[in-house]
């Protein structure tokens, strides 16, 4: 099932492209689109199928991505180094979450929150002695560079964070304060 046809003028503005411009990328002509996009012809299927597919691709192409909007300095901790260095990274850093490793495998998340909760739980001298590994929070969602940022939204709301991957190497993560480049 295809989109509503109002959606193709819609579409070609957000996309910044004249009616001659898509009339060139679909193979019909400039007085065809005009007179789709103002309501006065009803296009065959697969003319309305092959301007929704150019629509699509042009959209895919200029649509952030992942890779687009992610912080790519990233702070990390060892699953195994002592907790007062990772509260100290995160403080003199203002970050609320640090990703944690086992070597170069993520294994887990710190975040201000999991921290909260064991402070009210265990006595201060305890927790300068305790290591990453024993407050750490399950790791976050992986995503590639190349995933679309319109689809980390509903995501980033659900786990706080999003760890972008290139070829298999963790290079930045995307936060929902990262999210609103989108709209810049």
């Amino acid at each position: 099932m295809l989109p509503r046809l109002e959606y193709i003028k819609q579409a070609r503005i957000r996309l910044g492209i004249t009616q001659r411009k898509l009339a060139a990328l679909t193979g019909v002509s400039t007085s065809m689109i005009n007179q789709i996009e103002s309501g006065r012809c009803k296009p065959s299927y697969e003319t309305a199928r092959k301007i929704f597919e150019i629509l699509g691709s042009l959209e895919g192409r200029t649509s952030m991505k992942a890779g687009d909007i992610c912080s790519r300095r990233l702070i990390s901790v060892q699953r195994d180094e002592k907790l007062h260095k990772a509260i100290d990274l995160m403080r003199n850093n203002s970050i609320s979450q640090i990703p944690v490793f086992d070597s170069s495998r993520v294994v887990g998340m710190l975040t201000e929150d999991g921290l909260a909760k064991v402070m009210v739980e265990k006595d201060e001298k305890d927790l300068k002695n305790m290591q990453v590994s024993q407050v750490m929070e399950p790791p976050p969602p992986l995503v590639d560079v190349s995933t679309p940022a319109k689809a980390l939204i509903p995501l980033v709301r659900f786990a706080k964070s999003i760890l972008v991957s290139e070829k298999g190497n963790v290079m930045g993560i995307v936060t929902i304060t990262d999210t609103l480049k989108m709209v810049e």
